[in-house]
């Protein structure tokens, strides 16, 4: 068997760039069980002059083994080991777009990019879909989507992106920041903007774009679908059809900068009461097969009353390793987790 070696990317954020190489480790195995048929041994860390690496063994990895390699959230180059010289090894990303779509935003509160990233993917992995991370055009919804962070990195896999969030700044910020955007890099689409009524009332904002990052895709009606409503998650189904998402993922509040609301007890810190009113909604809007992931700060709600509410929303939690190994501090008031949970199919 070869050895191989992840380089990491770096991160602007130190306390998030002192986890990742475990969170790439865990995310690496997950790729494996997911996509790569259990091939890669030894998934271990390595510090080699000084760099760390996330080291495996596999067989010779093929141009597909590359191809998904490469959407790791954290990997910055991918290396086959002989003797004591690193042989760069080429990766392809899914990437549709100019990566200033996940970056250029910068604002209080942002989740990180590259863990955004990570909870996509393992909560895709998760799915009965996983092997066709590379050929499939999942549709993706984050109920609590906020600024879109999460809809960015569903836009730049290629897949169908769809949100909802309740504040009204936030939503108006993204929707004119995503509009912007595709003007200015000149991509091809079309969006319609505007209120949506029902008798006669005006019961909620939506912005419903269609784009391709190639004009001849666009041309031909192969779009990619983009939907985002102005209202309260608990509505989701009243804007979007049941059992039409193949991921549902999504960024609980934290409890320090942001709170969760809900129609019983308003503004509160723990988001268990969001999670237990939310969850079933959410579970409806997934098809069978699809996968759930939530991120949520474990210092306001612990991990097995998490897990207990997407059970009792008729989801089954994949709690074996690696999903048991995301935590990570983001600061001294957030130990941020990563829960997933599959809709039977």
């Amino acid at each position: 068997m070869a050895l191989y070696a992840l380089l990491i990317l770096p991160s602007a954020n130190r306390v998030y760039a002192d986890a990742s190489v475990e969170l790439t480790q865990a995310e690496l195995t997950a790729f494996d069980r997911g996509v790569l048929g259990n091939r890669l041994a030894e998934v271990r860390t390595r510090t080699v002059g000084g760099v760390p690496y996330v080291t495996f063994e596999a067989d010779a990895i093929t141009e597909q083994d590359a191809a998904v390699l490469g959407n790791l959230s954290s990997v910055y180059a991918l290396f086959e080991v002989v003797g004591d010289l690193f042989r760069p090894v080429d990766v392809t990303r899914l990437d549709r777009f100019d990566d200033d779509l996940i970056t250029i935003q910068k604002y209080q509160g942002k989740t990180n990019e590259q863990f955004t990233k990570l909870l996509l993917n393992v909560t895709l992995l998760a799915s009965e879909h996983a092997k066709d991370f590379l050929t499939r055009r999942f549709r993706v919804l984050d109920p609590l989507c906020g600024r879109g962070t999460t809809l960015n990195q569903a836009l730049m896999y290629g897949f169908d992106a769809a949100g909802i969030d309740r504040d009204q700044k936030d939503f108006e910020a993204y929707a004119a920041f995503i509009q912007t955007w595709l003007k200015r890099k000149r991509i091809k689409h079309k969006a319609e903007f505007g209120p949506v009524r029902r008798e006669r009332q005006v019961v909620a904002k939506r912005l419903r774009i269609d784009l391709a990052a190639d004009r001849d895709d666009y041309k031909a009606g192969a779009t990619q679908s983009f939907d985002v409503v102005n209202a309260d998650t608990m509505r989701s189904r009243e804007f979007f059809k049941d059992g039409t998402f193949d991921l549902v993922v999504t960024d609980l509040p934290y409890g320090v900068q942001h709170g969760s609301r809900t129609a019983g007890k308003g503004l509160v810190r723990s988001p268990e009461d969001l999670l237990a009113e939310g969850a079933p909604v959410w579970a409806r809007l997934l098809r069978p097969g699809g996968a759930m992931g939530i991120a949520w700060n474990t210092f306001v709600a612990k991990r097995e009353v998490a897990a207990g509410l997407l059970a009792e929303a008729g989801l089954e939690v994949v709690d074996d390793e690696p999903y048991q190994s995301f935590r990570h501090r983001v600061d001294q008031a957030i130990l941020r987790d990563v829960l997933v949970a599959r809709k039977p199919a």
